[in-house]
């Protein structure tokens, strides 16, 4: 399954590519030089999918022992660390094995911490990072502060993977250590103003100590002399790097692939919000003109049925208009999805109107039959004609205004589109793992329908 969700993401990522890099070249109002940072969006995530590399990053408020942390995980030192604060001034990237069978590469990505003195710049630089990490470790060593939990609620809103690692245990005694504990589990019950999206799971939450302070050993010498050595203990990582390794292997894939979706989707919508920039006046022509256009074909269309099916074509070519106006991508089948989801989600009005139409349509035909008999029948058939017309020109005008919201958001649910196939993965994902917790909230965020 995680194979199927990779090689989706590469297909929907290479077309969107395919499509907006073409238009760059072809359409005055299309993507141009000032899109180029989202195309680099989409190429990145497309090399991304490629290279099968997974970044986790460590995130914390200074000297909580992030690098620490992440160096206990490699089994060497590589990052410094230091009692001073801000050790660490830029994120850096260092290429972790954690397991020879692994189908992915993990690349750990240290970060500043969120809460230095004149650091603002830094910590824009870790929110940065954030968003394209596609697992996150928030590294706390104590009962959590105000600040603490407030970065740990903004990095939620990224809607990203998270696990809450819990540091320096061995300062603290066992029953200490079991308080804070279970006070980081009550997380996002409290009064505050800033919420988490839903309370940590107890799974959620690693407790290590990947720098234990050095102890003093007593030492008793064969010639009957004591003497006292500082002796630092190993690290205690085990659990936390067994759980990662739990995530890279179940659902390592289907997270690198959603991920790079995610990011490709917020690409597209920048790409379309550009794209429609100043041509509402041209759009709003458009639209009026098929709404006459409809309008107009419907009320001279003697035929019952046959007037409803030609409104069914108009609507359609309306909104291959409208995506040819934006020059966003937009085939046959999915302007007949779009229309398809309009009507449903118009609160059955439209599917109303429509209702209303086929009446009036077969009261036309009708009168038209009628005609020769009593010249009455004119009368009758012009009138439900400018009644059909009517309502005709009422659901052109909707369903093109529908098609504008639509493709102002980027087209991103054609049958490859971006929130398509990330719907698709959500849909598919195991109980009982990381991203199956996330499935309610990234299916709020992106606008679908929850399970």
């Amino acid at each position: 399954m995680q194979e199927t969700h990779i090689n989706r993401a590469r297909a929907s990522l290479r077309q969107a590519l395919s499509w907006y890099s073409s238009k760059t070249r072809v359409k005055p109002h299309s993507p141009t030089a000032a899109l180029q940072t989202e195309l680099e969006v989409l190429t990145n995530s497309l090399e991304k999918l490629d290279s099968s590399v997974i970044h986790i990053a460590a995130f914390g408020l200074v000297s909580r022992g992030k690098s620490a942390v992440l160096n206990a995980l490699m089994g060497e030192k590589i990052l410094q660390t230091g009692p001073l604060n801000g050790v660490t001034q830029w994120p850096r990237s260092v290429r972790w094995t954690p397991s020879t069978n692994s189908k992915v590469q993990v690349e750990l990505i240290d970060t500043p911490g969120l809460d230095e003195i004149q650091g603002q710049a830094r910590a824009e630089m870790a929110r940065g990072v954030a968003r394209q990490a596609d697992l996150i470790l928030f590294v706390v060593s104590g009962d959590i502060t105000r600040t603490e939990y407030q970065a740990l609620c903004e990095l939620r809103q990224t809607q990203k993977p998270l696990i809450l690692v819990f540091n320096k245990i061995d300062l603290y005694p066992e029953i200490d250590r079991k308080t804070i504990y279970r006070n980081l589990q009550q997380l996002g019950a409290g009064s505050l103003e800033t919420q988490l999206t839903r309370p940590l799971e107890e799974d959620e939450i690693v407790m290590v100590a990947a720098e234990p302070a050095p102890l003093s050993v007593r030492v008793e010498w064969p010639d009957g002399r004591i003497s006292y050595e500082w002796e630092t203990p190993p690290p205690q990582v085990d659990e936390l790097k067994q759980k990662i390794l739990n995530i890279l292997n179940r659902e390592g894939r289907s997270l690198l692939a959603l991920n790079a979706l995610v990011q490709a989707r917020v690409a597209e919508a920048n790409i379309a919000e550009k794209t429609v920039a100043g041509l509402d006046a041209d759009a709003e022509k458009l639209i009026w003109s098929f709404v006459r256009y409809k309008a107009l074909a419907v009320a001279l269309n003697p035929i019952a049925i046959l007037d409803v099916l030609g409104g069914t074509v108009a609507d359609l070519a309306l909104i291959r208009s409208l995506a040819r106006l934006y020059g966003l991508p937009m085939t046959g089948y999915e302007a007949g999805k779009l229309l398809k989801t309009i009507l449903l989600s118009s609160g059955g009005l439209l599917l109303g109107e429509l209702g209303t139409s086929i009446v009036f349509g077969l009261g036309k035909s009708a009168a038209a039959v009628a005609s020769g008999e009593n010249a009455t029948n004119l009368t009758a058939y012009g009138s439900a004609a400018i009644a059909q017309a009517g309502i005709a020109g009422y659901g052109a005008y909707a369903v093109g205004r529908a098609a504008q919201a639509y493709l102002e958001q980027g087209c991103t649910w054609g049958q490859l589109g971006a929130n398509t196939v990330i719907q698709e993965i959500l849909s598919q994902v195991e109980p009982n793992t990381i991203l199956y917790r996330l499935r309610q909230e990234l299916q709020q965020n992106l606008g679908m329908p929850n399970d």
